[in-house]
């Protein structure tokens, strides 16, 4: 009997113990909330699976039995909607506060979306007091507003939109010079070259007790950069095709809407070219091809912009992409110019630089398209513009690719390769010693080449209609900023 009572109790606990291993094995085994971001969600990825998604409450409504929440991450215009028990409801949970939202991805019954979570849990990471939070829930704020909050601003719909817009275009561009055999070149941010000439720079020195006042760190005179163009033309000496895709510096003292202090500059050299329809022709098609894939990727968000920000819009930047982008040189445009019945505030006589009321009205006068305006007055570009040797009218072979609602949006030239011409040039400047190096690159190897600069923030004004250039970069720095 002893026996028997033995024999039943261990296989008791022998039966126990194999519940609680098979007990803790289906706990092991049990499947963790998959994390999404909202626009995986949106999309319809893992419905009926359990998820997560992080981000903050664009929206609250609270019935009597649920709860309705709209969430954004940020990687969609789209916000999810969440639905919870009226349980979970929490005066916490309010217009801005970051959230982390456990449940059930399903479809939805509202045909406005596709899908809606079923929450189980909501947890409230970040509180947000939406009293003193400068944007309100049921508030349109336009860009001047939202511009008074440089650190707040990603939290709108409008600025939002436009970070996508520019990463988009960013990997578009990058994109466009990879598959045309282009190779990207880091150029230095501190530099001793004014490559520009305008004198419109930004001295770097030294600070702390283990330098003297006046002293220059690199025994000369160094500046922040105002352009790559001199780096990239070195490089085109043994590489052919070279970009770079980076801030440039002004320190000019403009308050208006079109100058920063800080921007992004895009620019290309190419080698082994004698002509400026080989410059016009990769802008032209390096616009088309990253306005061709914004549009294609951010679709939403352009909406945004034509419908609500800079309405009809549209209209124009369909017809940009339809058309080829006319092309009239400096004298032409000038004719047109004199020809205006149009009053202008600054001269437009021959050998007078363009002013933004000039460029806007020639594009205005050519169809609202883009256009190259070519063959520039020679004294009006930098020494490195290849000489055009026209007479009377002195030209360079330089080219200004003309945008509707900006002006200018691009600027380049032929390169003067002609070692006699442009030593001359130089020694008429003074600067013969200083470019000594630049000479080299004519002495050694010369071929005819050319490049260009786009005004990265520019563009995305001209695609997106945005009139103040401070709408369409993250961290604007002008004169007299509060900088971040």
């Amino acid at each position: 009997m002893l026996q028997a009572a033995a024999k039943t109790l261990s296989v008791a606990t022998t039966t126990s113990v194999s519940r609680g291993v098979l007990l803790s094995i289906r706990h092991y085994c049990k499947r963790t909330a998959t994390t999404l971001r909202v626009s995986e969600a949106v999309s319809g990825a893992e419905l009926g699976v359990n998820v997560k998604v992080q981000g903050w409450v664009r929206s609250v409504r609270a019935q009597k039995s649920n709860l309705f929440l709209h969430v954004n991450d940020g990687s969609s215009l789209q916000s999810l909607q969440v639905i919870a028990s009226s349980e979970l409801n929490d005066p916490l949970l309010t217009f801005g506060s970051a959230v982390e939202v456990t449940g059930t991805l399903k479809k939805s019954p509202n045909l406005k979306q596709p899908v809606e979570l079923e929450a189980e849990q909501i947890h409230i990471v970040g509180e947000c007091d939406p009293v003193d939070f400068p944007f309100k829930i049921k508030g349109r704020h336009g860009l001047e507003y939202i511009r008074q909050f440089p650190h707040l601003r990603c939290r709108t719909n409008a600025f939002s939109s436009l970070l996508r817009i520019r990463s988009e275009a960013t990997t578009a561009v990058h994109s466009y010079f990879k598959e045309n055999g282009f190779l990207q070149i880091h150029t230095p941010v501190i530099t001793s070259n004014d490559c520009e000439g305008a004198g419109e720079l930004f001295q770097i020195e030294p600070s702390g007790p283990d330098y003297e006042e006046d002293e220059n760190f690199f025994s000369v005179p160094a500046f922040l950069t105002v352009s790559g163009q001199l780096h990239l033309e070195l490089m085109s000496g043994a590489l052919s095709k070279v970009y770079t895709f980076g801030p440039t510096f002004r320190a000019e003292n403009s308050q208006s809407r079109r100058h920063l202090a800080e921007f992004y500059m895009v620019e290309a050299e190419v080698s082994f070219t004698q002509s400026l329809e080989d410059l016009t022709k990769v802008m032209e098609d390096m616009f088309r091809s990253a306005t061709e894939h914004v549009l294609a990727h951010c679709a939403e968000d352009v909406d945004l912009f034509h419908k609500h920000v800079t309405p009809g819009h549209r209209d124009i930047v369909e017809a940009m992409m339809k058309n080829r982008f006319p092309a009239i040189t400096y004298s032409e445009a000038i004719d047109i110019l004199n020809r205006s019945s149009e009053s202008f505030a600054f001269p437009k006589d021959w050998g007078c630089d363009l002013q933004t009321e000039h460029e806007k009205y020639l594009v205005k006068h050519c169809g609202n398209l883009p256009v190259f305006v070519t063959d520039y007055p020679y004294d009006l570009k930098p020494f490195y513009a290849r000489d055009n040797q026209d007479h009377p009218q002195h030209t360079a072979a330089a080219v200004d690719l003309l945008v509707p609602g900006v002006g200018e949006l691009c600027g380049g030239s032929l390169r003067e390769e002609r070692l006699d011409l442009l030593r001359a040039r130089l020694q008429q400047a003074g600067l013969e010693d200083t470019y000594n190096w630049y000479l080299d690159l004519r002495r050694f190897g010369s071929v005819p080449h050319g490049g260009f600069g786009l005004g990265f923030e520019r563009y995305l004004q001209c695609i997106l209609g945005v009139d103040n250039i401070k709408d369409v970069i993250p961290f604007p720095r002008f004169s007299h900023s509060c900088a971040l």
